[in-house]
């Protein structure tokens, strides 16, 4: 028995000493995101879910929840925002290429219409983020609008 509490002592300890120790805040601003809504003129409900369910992770700009203070829960957060950014970062929208702009939009409609987007992990925390059947076509319905805009720009040879 006392073998277990030294152990559940220096668990104890390594958790409080971890506390003071954290990953990089995505801290960017919202103005980051006006060349992507500038570009893609989303109508205000679409702007609306995507700052409610999107941005969180797919932007530099990141409203960060209270439990994101614990370590280790804010190096799991990080890494999600990372991987977000990674495969659609909306902050950084003016520096691609129109054929990549039109593939993002493309995967887009496909995880929104599967309902893979918004992570559950994320719903589960951010119950406004949950989409309704309404919402997935307000969304999808504007990003074909957006694909077919890129569809008709003229592509770099």
């Amino acid at each position: 028995m006392k073998i277990i509490k030294k152990i559940l002592l220096l668990l104890l300890i390594a958790f409080v000493i971890a506390q003071f120790f954290g990953p990089e805040k995505n801290q960017g601003d919202l103005a980051s995101i006006n060349a992507f809504l500038e570009e893609t003129n989303p109508p205000e409900d679409v702007k609306l879910i995507l700052k409610e369910t999107c941005y969180d992770c797919h932007s530099d700009f990141t409203r960060y929840p209270w439990y994101n203070n614990i370590t280790p829960v804010n190096f799991w957060l990080a890494d999600h925002i990372k991987h977000g950014k990674k495969h659609f970062n909306v902050s950084n929208w003016e520096g691609n290429s129109v054929k990549r702009k039109d593939h993002k939009f493309e995967e887009l409609i496909e995880m929104v219409e599967n309902k893979d987007m918004p992570l559950k992990s994320y719903t589960w925390t951010h119950s406004d983020a949950k989409l309704t059947d309404e919402q997935i076509k307000s969304v999808v319905d504007w990003a074909k609008q957006v694909r077919t805009k890129y569809a008709l720009m003229p592509k770099p040879e």
